[in-house]
């Protein structure tokens, strides 16, 4: 692709994480099968094994060798998620973005949400990954969860045209994630895509929202669909300068 394209279809899924990791996998290669059509597809937070605590590193390993089929069977598209995987005697939880059938770019959470238990099972990532990267022209970012609540991270950020968002957000604060999520695409002036889980205890809320705060959201469904239209991101940014 020669520079940034005028627009890009996108999907957030919001999806419940069952038991068996193998089923999860399945569904996630489901989704990408039947929206082959869409450039960026953004799953919720370790949607594969769950926080499985009890189970740490069979959760790594199969992350590991789910990555390896994930790799293989990505092309086009753009994949977004995030794993537990290891990182010598820890466990990380790591966000990467596939496309042809490489890992572009990754990063571990670093705001580990100690209320979850968090802290106790994972090491926390390096704030300096938290930075935009460039894709074909479009410049994206990525938070994990948790870390949208920060807005020293915000600023990281600052430029972004589209901002991923995987996460795994609890019912009590659903209406945190909807403010903070919309906050983040009026003050940064670009699109975010929050990909939330849909268990019963999870908040759903998954969006996709552009740089006017106006969201596509609908909790009932599994797979949320868009539109990212750059046109609206320099139009915004010209007619309310920043600078």
């Amino acid at each position: 692709m020669l520079g940034k394209p005028k627009t890009l279809e996108v999907v957030s899924l919001q999806l419940p994480t069952h038991m068996r990791y193998q089923e999860n996998l399945d569904t996630l290669l489901h989704y990408l099968k039947n929206h082959q059509d869409k450039h960026i597809i953004v799953a919720p937070e370790v949607f594969l094994t769950g926080l499985d605590y009890a189970h740490m590193a069979t959760a790594a390993k199969f992350s590991a060798n789910a990555l390896k089929t994930l790799k293989k069977e990505i092309d086009e598209q753009v994949v977004v998620l995030t794993l537990i995987l290891e990182d010598g005697d820890d466990f990380v939880n790591q966000a990467v973005v596939i496309h042809k059938h490489k890992i572009i770019h990754k990063q571990e959470k670093i705001k580990l949400f100690k209320l979850g238990d968090e802290d106790l099972y994972f090491k926390a990532g390096k704030k300096k990954k938290i930075k935009p990267f460039v894709l074909d022209g479009v410049v994206y970012a990525l938070l994990i969860c948790f870390e949208l609540r920060f807005k020293e991270l915000w600023k990281q950020i600052e430029g972004a045209d589209v901002v991923l968002i995987p996460a795994r957000w609890g019912k009590p604060r659903k209406k945190h994630l909807e403010i903070l999520s919309e906050a983040l695409a009026v003050m940064n002036q670009c699109y975010v895509v929050l990909s939330n889980a849909s268990d019963i205890d999870m908040a759903s809320s998954s969006a996709i929202i552009s740089p006017t705060g106006e969201a596509i959201r609908e909790d009932k469904q599994e797979a949320i669909e868009g539109t990212i239209d750059f046109r609206e991101i320099k139009k915004m940014r010209r007619y309310i300068a920043m600078d």
